[in-house]
């Protein structure tokens, strides 16, 4: 897949994010305060919780990747904390891993259509 191709899906696949991170009522009006923004712990997982962090570190950088059309990084993960943080919850964030799974997939070299994203 040329790196063009990537970042079209990721900019698609960063708007899925944003929708559903809004249909579930985990997107946030305001930002946190710089400080909680400012952690240097992974996700900054002391600051902000995992909702917070995927709106304004994750989407964030990501906007500002595929806007300046700026290389993608070559690995990503996201998808297993977002299944231990909403481990036991009552929302029903099945879409939500699917598309953190398909992000995880297109940045990691595996195309980032898995099929996840039927719902």
């Amino acid at each position: 897949m040329s790196d063009r191709d990537r970042i079209r899906r990721l900019a698609f696949w960063l708007a899925q994010l944003e929708a559903e991170l809004r249909r579930l009522g985990l997107w946030a009006a305001t930002p946190p305060p710089a400080e909680a923004l400012a952690s240097r712990l992974p996700f900054c997982c002391d600051t902000l919780t995992f909702p917070q962090w995927l709106q304004f570190v994750f989407l964030e950088r990501m906007r500002r990747l595929v806007e300046s059309d700026a290389p993608l990084p070559r690995a990503c993960g996201i998808a297993p904390m977002a299944e231990e943080w909403f481990a036991g919850s009552a929302t029903d964030v099945g879409h939500l891993l699917d598309i953190l799974r398909n992000i995880d997939d297109l940045l990691s070299g595996h195309g980032g259509e898995t099929g996840r994203s039927d719902r």
